[in-house]
Parts: C-alpha cells; sequence; structure tokens
C-alpha cells in the first residue's frame, strides 16, 4: 500500500505540477493583473463572490463526496447500488444550493451585475461538485491515474481557452471577468461529462431515480461530514467575504488578498493531492485492521519538508515574487506581499492538518473534528473583525496564519489519542533539526549578493539538500519504489 500510494502519488503530482501552478500563475494571475489595471476591484469582487460560492458549498454537497470515497474506498461493491441514487440526490441538493445562494446574495445587498455573477459562479460550483463526485468514486475504487487526469482536465482547458482570449488577438477589448467566468463553465462541464463516462465504465448502468428513504439514509451518514466541510469553508474562505464586506475599501483589499492567495493555492494543491490520495487509502487500511504508522510517517515527512521548503522560501521572498508577477507600486507592493508571506506561512500548519485531518477522517472521527473547526471558526472570525478594519488583507492573512496553526496542533493532539500514537523520535529529531538548519539557512539569505532569481534558486536548492540530509525525504526510498512501481499489487489485492 505504501508503494502504491508512492507511484500514483508521483503521477498525480507530475500532472498537477505541470498544469495547475501554470494555470494559477500564469493564466488566473494573469487575469488579475490585466483586470485591476482597466477595473480596479473587479477582480477583488469576483474572489469575494467566489468565497462566498465555496462557503455555500455545505448545502451542495453535504458531506456526500468524503463520505462516498471512504465508503467506496471500503466497500467497493455498493458502487453500481448507490451511484445513481446519490447522482440524483445531488441534483437536487443542487437545485436548492443556488435558490439558498441566490437568496444570500439579495440579503447581503448584491447589486444586479453581482447577482448574475454569484449565479453563473454558482452553477459553475454545481459542475464542480460532479466532478468532484465522479472522482471521489474513481478514488475509492483507488483508480488514481484516471482520478489523476480528471484533476487537471478543468485547467488544461482554461489554460486553453483564456490563453486565446489573453494573447490571441481575437479581440481588442481589454479584458472582462465575465469572459473568465464564462471559460470556466465551459472546462468545468466537459470535465464533468468525462468523469462520468469513466465512472459508468466502472458501474455499467445508470437511472435517474428518487428513492427518499435512500436519500435520507445517505445524508444522516454524511452530515457529520458535510457539518465539517462547511465548518472549515468558514474558516478557509471567508476571509475574501469578510474582507470585501467589512473593508471600507472592500475590492481593492480583496483584490490584494488575492494576490498572494493565487501563489498560496499553487502550493496548497500539493497538499489536497497528498489528502485525495490518502483518504481512501486510510480507510482501507483502517477497515482491514492493518498497521497505519509506515504511511503515516513518510506521508508527514515528505508533506512537511515540501511545505516548509515552499512556505519558508515564499515567506522570504514575498515582495521579490509579488513584483515580479504583478508590476505594482511601493505602497500597493508592501501590503499584498505581506499578506502573501503569512499566507505562505499557513501553507506549513494547512500541510499537517492534510495528513492529520484526513486521517481523522477516515477513521470517521467527526464528532472531534467538528468540534475542532467549531473553535477554529470562532477564532477566525474574531480575529478578522478585529484585524481587518485596521490593516486590511494583511489583517486577514494574519488571523488565517493564527487559526490555522491552532486547528492543526488540535488535530495533531486529537490523532495521538484516538490512534494512541507513539512518539517517533527518530521523525521528530529528523523534523526538529530539517526545521532549525532551514530556519538558518533563510536568516543567512542577506549574505548572497546576487539578484533574487538566483538567490531563490539557492535557497531552494540548500533546503532540498538538508531535507534529504535529515531523513525528511529519503534517496533509498524513493529508489525502491521507482524500481517496484510495476510490482504494485492491484486495488483489490491491497
Amino acid at each position: 500500500m505504501q508503494k502504491k500510494f508512492i507511484s500514483n502519488l508521483a503521477l498525480v503530482l507530475l500532472l498537477n505540477l505541470l498544469i495547475k501552478p501554470f494555470y494559477i500563475l500564469g493564466i488566473d494571475a494573469e487575469i488579475l493583473k490585466q483586470v485591476e489595471l482597466t477595473s480596479p476591484g473587479s477582480y477583488g469582487m469576483y474572489f469575494s463572490i467566489l468565497g462566498l460560492t465555496f462557503i455555500g458549498n455545505i448545502f451542495l454537497d453535504l458531506g456526500i463526496i468524503n463520505f462516498n470515497t471512504r465508503n467506496i474506498a471500503q466497500h467497493q461493491q455498493l458502487l453500481s447500488k448507490h451511484f445513481s441514487g446519490i447522482f440524483t440526490l445531488r441534483l437536487f441538493l443542487a437545485v436548492l444550493y443556488l435558490i439558498l445562494l441566490f437568496g444570500i446574495g439579495l440579503s447581503i445587498g448584491y447589486t444586479n451585475f453581482q447577482l448574475k455573477l454569484l449565479a453563473v459562479l454558482g452553477f459553475n460550483q454545481v459542475l464542480v461538485a460532479f466532478t468532484q463526485y465522479f472522482r471521489s468514486n474513481l478514488a475509492g475504487l483507488l483508480r488514481f491515474k484516471e482520478d489523476s487526469i480528471l484533476s487537471v482536465l478543468d485547467r488544461l482547458l482554461l489554460i486553453i481557452l483564456c490563453s486565446c482570449l489573453l494573447w490571441g488577438g481575437f479581440t481588442n477589448t481589454a479584458f472582462k471577468i465575465e469572459w473568465f467566468i464564462y471559460a470556466q463553465t465551459l472546462a468545468y462541464g466537459l470535465s464533468a461529462l468525462l468523469g462520468f463516462l469513466l465512472v459508468l465504465r466502472q458501474t455499467r448502468k445508470f437511472l435517474f431515480k428518487w428513492e427518499l428513504a435512500f436519500s435520507i439514509v445517505i445524508l444522516k451518514k454524511s452530515f457529520p461530514f458535510a457539518l465539517l466541510i462547511f465548518l472549515m469553508a468558514i474558516y478557509y474562505y471567508s476571509d475574501a467575504v469578510m474582507l470585501e464586506r467589512i473593508h471600507p475599501n472592500g475590492a481593492i483589499e480583496a483584490a490584494s488578498y488575492a494576490r498572494g492567495y493565487r501563489f498560496f493555492m499553487a502550493a496548497n494543491m500539493i497538499g489536497y493531492i497528498f489528502a485525495g490520495l490518502l483518504l481512501p487509502i486510510f480507510s482501507k487500511l483502517i477497515q482491514q485492521n492493518e498497521n497505519i504508522n509506515s504511511i503515516l510517517i513518510l506521508s508527514l515527512k515528505l508533506l512537511f519538508g515540501i511545505s516548509v521548503i515552499i512556505g519558508l522560501t515564499g515567506f522570504c521572498f514575498k515582495q521579490e515574487i509579488i513584483q515580479w508577477r504583478y508590476h505594482i507600486n511601493a505602497v500597493e507592493l508592501k501590503h499584498a506581499a505581506n499578506a502573501f508571506g503569512y499566507l505562505m506561512l499557513s501553507f506549513i500548519a494547512i500541510s499537517i492538518t492534510y495528513i492529520f485531518g484526513t486521517l481523522l477522517t477516515a477513521k470517521g472521527a467527526l464528532k472531534q473534528l467538528n468540534i475542532m473547526a467549531l473553535f477554529g471558526v470562532g477564532i477566525n472570525i474574531g480575529l478578522n473583525c478585529l484585524m481587518i478594519p485596521l490593516s486590511g488583507s494583511e489583517g486577514a492573512a494574519l488571523a488565517s496564519l493564527i487559526t490555522q496553526i491552532i486547528t492543526a496542533a488540535s488535530q495533531v493532539f486529537i490523532a495521538v489519542k484516538i490512534f494512541n500514537l507513539k512518539t517517533n523520535k527518530k521523525t521528530l529529531l529528523s523534523i526538529g533539526l530539517f526545521i532549525t538548519l532551514s530556519v538558518l539557512c533563510i536568516y543567512l539569505n542577506p549574505l548572497i549578493q546576487l539578484d533574487w532569481i538566483f538567490t531563490l534558486l539557492i535557497t531552494l536548492s540548500t533546503l532540498i539538500i538538508i531535507a534529504f540530509c535529515t531523513g525528511l525525504f529519503s534517496v533509498n526510498s524513493l529508489i525502491e519504489i521507482i524500481n517496484e512501481k510495476n510490482k504494485s499489487e492491484k486495488p483489490n489485492n491491497t
């Protein structure tokens, strides 16, 4: 199982690292740059509305995706029985979600134009949610290659579509944020269609059917997952919404926050990939009463090492990176760069959440996770209410960092108690030594008198070498995995 995790992790990381960073930093960031130049605040408005659609996702999903991934991984024979019923249930939830979303937009005073964007972005989330549902079935079946391709298809299509609009010379009109949203609709729609066909190939039958009793059973089982997703969505995505609504220059501050958030999301996708692979693997190991320690330690060392390397480098070169991508003036630069720096540090804490939160989800420890998430929501909203009026996007990013550190520590504590995890002194020593040497490396950076890009590359290389030297990354394990990749067991035998 450990070899299967690593071999498929290599594939999904390769696909995602080739496509998603270019989309986020090349396409999305370029759209932000062009739209804010011609219509300041437009991207910030879009970013805030998008955040609202994310928070409302609870009513679109109700925890079905996480429940389904765990359920199918443990009972693969249920795919044919559940696929049609859950699909129909999700259609019903999609209608309720769109109605509720529109009602929220009206209640908080959105203009007609904002309501139009909200409607289209809400529909886009419906398409994304269906794609995620199809992916949850593929992941539950441990069909990671198909899941990996589906995970990047929408971004690949968006790269093609938006590249044509940005640089194809099809129009002389300044880029409009609406074009970006409509391109998303097309890309998400095609991805959802392919996902449906891939799952249909496994189940070989599909019927639209509404079974009230079945729907109630599924919703009851998935409700704890739904509550957890809702609470976590609040402290993940409320920052942009609160910025736009609370701060006097809300749309501008939301755009400032979004500048750094683009890079944060590019890094965060690595943790999301780990979680997507680990949930079915942890679920299967727990269901079969097998030892989780080896896969837990391996994934923790890998993701924590990656997150520290990326997080510290991003924090160290925050001003240079933001200036390089957006070409903004000194005041805007410092403000956006500080927010970006806090977000990159929060990625380190979030990486721990992706490991231990996924482990606890696989175990079904939803009560403990929900209590933790509710506590996190209170901290995040309280800090945002205090910090946003004072320092705008910087305050929101700092509030996020504090919240993520507290919730990550809480999840580690809960996991240790539930699984009776023993202290692995060798791993702790490796992590402690790695952190110490990495911070020292960052502290000594000003001594390097070279162009910032060369300094950044030297820093990254040094941190990677430190990770290998301290044992977080292991050459021997990587070589062994590559040699035995083709010997991985089939999903039903792992």
